[in-house]
């Protein structure tokens, strides 16, 4: 019992679904699911959407959203890929400091982008969805301008990141699962998150705990920001190409993601595990619609599968919090601030 009340219900839930649609489609189709082939795939286009995912939950944690994580992503793309095209390949050392550079660059355009998201909220006071939805379409905007709304091709600088394997797992996917690892770290076990819970789950509270509310958003933005350039830098060498349409469905594949996984839109609650659990969750879902219906109505269903699926999860942590009491799986389930970390903050001063 009391090993059970320490997990949250979501992530065993979400751990199950993983454990059950893998093992069904094995079944059904283990010549071509359980193949490396498809494996590898499935790994590889859940990177991107992962990481976006990971950059809207950590916002959620706060109570906020950060709609403009995709555009990001594209602008950090367009700007690196115009860098790479003007300073030329290079040969020897150049090349890699030409490399060097262009991830610097991304980076940097990535946590400006957080940074300025942060900006209009602290400062100027917009609502985060608001603020987002309009840098969403600024960032959008000013990619279009850089490229004439044309895409730009041929930029195989991050090829061998893209499409390159470590233990014949693909590079992206253990990118996003070290993000996913670092920012659970960095929530879990370190005083910033504890404070970024405490914000999200009560305000008051935090502000009267001692969290500059204004450090913590600008903290929290940038590192959303940070985490949509290293998607771009990884779409970018997965595709080798680079525009400002690109994965426009994301944001809200993103969203879904971040509640399916248990993170909750109001803030406070939920773990990063969980979030990673559910981008794998929705890609064997797709995956296995695919295989199972190869038709152009294959995508409707995947889409009507992801919508059941979240219900479903939804329904069933609702279950377990009455059959929990006590939070598990509620609205107080997933991580939040322990009571050894907020004894030791009790009387700070700022975040």
């Amino acid at each position: 019992m009391r090993i059970l009340r320490s997990f949250d219900s979501r992530v065993i839930i979400l751990a199950v679904a993983v454990v059950a649609i893998g093992s069904t489609l094995g079944l059904l189709r283990p010549d071509v699911f359980l193949s490396a082939l498809n494996i590898n795939s499935m790994l590889l286009q859940s990177s991107v959407i992962g990481i976006l995912a990971l950059a809207v939950a950590m916002t959620m944690l706060t109570g906020g959203i950060d709609l403009s994580v995709n555009a990001t992503a594209n602008l950090t793309s367009i700007v690196v890929a115009m860098y790479l095209t003007a300073a030329g390949a290079g040969e020897g050392g150049g090349a890699l400091l030409v490399t060097i550079y262009a991830v610097l660059i991304g980076l940097s355009v990535g946590v400006g982008c957080g940074l300025f998201n942060g900006f209009l909220i602290v400062i100027l006071g917009y609502s985060p969805i608001l603020a987002t939805l309009g840098t969403m379409t600024l960032y959008a905007g000013i990619g279009t301008v850089l490229t004439g709304g044309n895409t730009l091709f041929g930029i195989d600088t991050f090829a061998a990141i893209g499409r390159g394997s470590l233990l014949g797992v693909p590079l992206p996917a253990i990118i996003f699962l070290l993000a996913a690892l670092v920012l659970s770290l960095i929530l879990e076990a370190r005083r910033f998150g504890f404070f970024v819970y405490l914000f999200g789950a009560n305000q008051s509270a935090a502000i009267f705990s001692g969290v500059d509310p204004r450090r913590l958003i600008l903290g929290v933005y940038c590192g959303s920001g940070l985490l949509g350039a290293i998607a771009g830098l990884i779409n970018l060498g997965v595709t080798n190409s680079a525009n400002v349409d690109f994965g426009s469905s994301y944001v809200l594949l993103a969203i879904l993601v971040s509640v399916l996984g248990g993170i909750s839109p109001d803030g406070g609650a939920g773990r990063m595990v969980g979030v990673v659990l559910a981008v794998f969750v929705l890609q064997l879902l797709s995956t296995g619609l695919n295989l199972m219906f190869q038709s152009s109505g294959s995508n409707f269903l995947k889409e009507f599968a992801w919508g059941g699926t979240l219900l479903l999860v939804l329904a069933a942590g609702k279950f377990s919090s009455r059959a929990w009491p006590g939070g598990f799986g509620g609205r107080k389930s997933g991580r939040g601030p322990d009571k050894t970390l907020q004894a030791e903050t009790a009387g700070t001063t700022g975040a």
